[in-house]
């Protein structure tokens, strides 16, 4: 018998129109790439990201940003989707899920079928130039970067970044606008594995309940966004979405 929680979950999926999901970190934790604000194995727990994950320290020591993240790249890029992944894949099959907005750069969610992505914070499948904004395939960035070279711009010589967002930059602002569209537009968000802590996405859920929607955390840690949800799931995310999922 499933928990309580988990089918008033199910329900509240099966009897709304427009469903988003907005996914953070720990849908990604079980496929073995770290988190960032975990209290105990969060990676920022281990490195100030002001210096090795802001815009201002990749202008400034761009060989300390890639000597930090390379490792974290690999894990990134080793990494397959988990049941979360493809649990989320099967409730947009079935019609129950409408898009999903993510703050993975990872994209183990369309790895796992999902066709209705949006990325946040960007992603790693390429890196732009930031003098003159020619952009390349990452598969030519990493083989540099693994030497422990800076990659830099085959036109230019400009500074090759990852598309991935940093501390200090704006989010990509079409992907932006589209995820605050469908928070304004759902009956119901479901926040998974997410701190809700890094704005704008963090303020996503709360834009959706002013407009009257109903909100499910799915999530290990308290968030913000608790005292406004109609549900919340205290869980390993690669084990409750299937079982959610199996209700549908």
């Amino acid at each position: 018998m499933a928990d309580p929680a988990i089918r008033r979950v199910a329900h509240l999926i099966r009897s709304s129109g427009h469903v988003v999901a907005l996914t953070g970190a720990g849908v990604s934790t079980p496929s073995g790439i770290p988190d960032f604000r975990s209290p105990s194995s969060g990676l920022w727990t281990k490195v100030d990201p002001m210096v090795v994950a802001s815009i201002w320290g990749f202008h400034s020591s761009p060989e300390v940003f890639y000597r930090w993240f390379m490792p974290v790249a690999r894990q990134i890029r080793a990494a397959k989707p988990n049941p979360a992944h493809y649990a989320l894949a099967q409730m947009e099959r079935l019609g129950h899920l409408h898009t999903l907005l993510t703050q993975n750069i990872d994209a183990l969610h369309q790895q796992a079928g999902s066709r209705q992505v949006v990325e946040l914070h960007g992603h790693l499948r390429s890196a732009t130039c930031l003098e003159c904004r020619f952009s390349v395939a990452t598969e030519e960035v990493w083989p540099i970067a693994e030497r422990g070279q800076v990659p830099r711009c085959p036109r230019c010589g400009g500074l090759l970044k990852p598309d991935v967002t940093l501390f200090g930059e704006p989010l990509d602002y079409e992907s932006l606008r589209v995820a605050q569209e469908e928070a304004l537009r759902c009956d119901l968000m479901l926040a998974i594995g997410s701190s809700l802590e890094v704005e704008p996405a963090a303020d996503l859920p709360f834009l959706a309940r002013r407009r009257g929607a109903a909100i499910v955390l799915i999530n290990r840690q308290p968030t913000e966004a608790d005292a406004i949800a109609e549900v919340v799931v205290r869980g390993d995310v690669a084990s409750v979405l299937p079982q959610i999922v199996s209700l549908l």
